[in-house]
C-alpha cells in the first residue's frame, strides 16, 4: 500500500482535493406508515449525552483529508451537531489548514499534516478521528489514530481488502476504543423505514430487491480508478450502497452471490485498472434474490426497491446527501431529507458518551468488504461464490 507521505505532493493534492461529492438537505421528519423518525426529538440520547447537552459539552472531531466530502458535507454537518463539534483538521496542503483555520476558528495547535498526525495522541480537545482519505489508507490512519488513543470514524468502504479490516479492528479493540464506519444512511428517515418495512415484514415477506448506482466516470477524480487507492471500481465506490441497502432492507446476509463484469468501454485507458461496471444478484436463504448494478460507464438510477407478497415498497433516488423519496403501493412515505452526516456523527457522540455499541462497527464494514471480495471473485471466474465465511452481523433496527 502507498504511504501518503510517500506519493507527490501533486497526487495528494489531487485526489484530496476531489474526495466524494453531492450536497447536504433538509431537516427531519415523521413517517406516514410508521413511528416517528425526528432527529429533533434527540433520537434515543443516553443520559451522559442529556448531561452533555445540558452542559454544553461538546466531543471534537478531527477531520484527516480536507476533500470535497469533508468541505462540502461533515464540516458543515459539524455545525449542526449537538454532541460533537469541529475541533481539527489534518491536512498536507497549507493553504487548506490557512482557509481551515479562519473559516471554522480552529487553533493552530489543533491543526496537523501528515507527518505530524501522531502528535493528536497528546492533544485532550480531540476526541474523535473521522478519517476521510482515499480507501488504500484507511488501514493505515485508523492504526495510527488508534495508537493515538482516539475514537474513531472511517468512511467507507472500510478497506480494500478483509485483511486490513481485521487489522482495524484488532487496533481499536487494543485502543480499547469505539470505532464506527461512515454509514451515514442507517440514520436516515426514508433508509429507517425501508429497514423497519422489510425486516418487520410489513407489507409482506420479500421476494425480490433491486437496487442500481451509478455514474459516468470522466476523470475528474483520478483516485477513484487507481487501484492502489480505492480498492476497486464503481464497485467499492457506488455499489457498495446497494449491497447495504439490501442487507438491511431484508434483514438477512446472503447465502451466495453471482456476478458479471459490465463492457469495458477504456480498458487500456481510464478502466485499465478497475472494472467499468458491475452486475450482479445476491441470493438469500429463503429463496429471494437481489439484482444489483454500479457503474462508472453509465449514469444508473439511484434506486433501491423491494417486492414483496402484499406490493412494494422504493425509494428513488435513493443513496444520494439529500432529496431522497420513497415509496409504496400504498403512496409516497411523506418523509422529509434530514443532515445525514449530523445524525451520524451524533450517534457515534452519544455511543461514546454513554459506553454504547455503534449500529454501524467495524465488524460491518468488515462484513462489506468479504461481500464485495465475494462479488469479485464471482464476476472473475463466473461460478456462485457461497458467502458463508462472511461475518454475521445486521443492523437490525426493529428491535433497538
Amino acid at each position: 500500500m502507498k504511504s501518503f507521505d510517500r506519493l507527490s505532493a501533486a497526487s495528494r493534492r489531487e485526489f484530496i482535493r476531489t474526495l466524494s461529492l453531492g450536497l447536504g438537505a433538509g431537516l427531519a421528519a415523521h413517517s406516514a406508515l410508521g413511528q416517528p423518525l425526528s432527529w429533533l426529538e434527540e433520537l434515543s440520547y443516553g443520559p451522559a449525552s442529556h448531561e452533555a447537552l445540558q452542559a454544553g459539552r461538546q466531543l471534537g472531531v478531527a477531520l484527516v483529508g480536507l476533500g470535497k466530502y469533508s468541505n462540502g458535507q461533515l464540516a458543515p454537518a459539524l455545525q449542526q451537531t449537538k454532541l460533537c463539534k469541529l475541533a481539527g483538521i489534518v491536512t498536507g496542503t497549507p493553504s487548506k489548514a490557512s482557509q481551515w483555520k479562519r473559516q471554522y476558528n480552529i487553533p493552530d495547535k489543533n491543526v496537523y499534516d501528515y507527518q505530524t498526525f501522531d502528535r493528536i495522541a497528546d492533544n485532550p480537545d480531540i476526541d474523535i478521528i473521522y478519517v476521510v482519505l482515499p480507501v488504500g489508507m484507511h488501514a493505515e490512519y485508523v492504526e495510527r489514530a488508534a495508537r493515538a488513543g482516539k475514537h474513531v470514524i472511517c468512511e467507507k468502504p472500510m478497506a480494500p481488502t478483509a485483511e486490513d479490516c481485521r487489522r482495524m479492528i484488532a487496533a481499536m479493540q487494543k485502543a480499547g476504543k469505539k470505532f464506527s464506519i461512515g454509514y451515514r444512511l442507517h440514520f436516515e428517515p426514508h433508509h429507517q423505514e425501508m429497514m423497519r418495512l422489510g425486516q418487520n415484514l410489513e407489507l409482506g415477506p420479500i421476494k425480490s430487491l433491486v437496487a442500481d448506482n451509478g455514474f459516468r466516470f470522466n476523470n475528474d477524480t483520478p483516485w477513484r480508478v487507481d487501484k492502489e487507492l480505492a480498492g476497486g471500481g464503481p464497485l467499492m465506490d457506488m455499489g457498495i450502497y446497494c449491497l447495504q441497502g439490501v442487507i438491511y432492507t431484508k434483514g438477512e446476509i446472503p447465502v451466495s452471490v453471482t456476478a458479471k463484469l459490465a463492457p469495458n468501454p477504456d480498458p487500456k485507458g481510464l478502466f485499465k485498472e478497475v472494472e467499468a461496471g458491475v452486475n450482479w444478484q445476491m441470493q438469500f436463504a429463503d429463496g429471494a434474490v437481489a439484482n444489483c448494478r454500479t457503474s462508472y460507464a453509465e449514469n444508473l438510477n439511484s434506486r433501491l426497491r423491494a417486492e414483496t407478497a402484499k406490493g412494494f415498497m422504493e425509494l428513488q433516488p435513493a443513496f444520494g446527501y439529500g432529496g431522497i423519496q420513497g415509496r409504496t403501493h400504498k403512496g409516497p412515505l411523506g418523509l422529509q431529507n434530514v443532515p445525514q452526516q449530523a445524525r451520524q456523527m451524533d450517534d457515534f457522540a452519544d455511543c461514546i458518551l454513554n459506553d454504547k455499541p455503534t449500529r454501524v462497527p467495524g465488524e460491518m464494514g468488515l462484513r462489506d468488504v468479504q461481500l464485495l471480495q465475494a462479488i469479485y471473485r464471482a464476476a472473475e471466474t463466473g461460478q456462485k461464490v457461497s458467502t458463508k465465511d462472511v461475518v454475521a452481523v445486521l443492523d437490525k433496527t426493529n428491535k433497538r
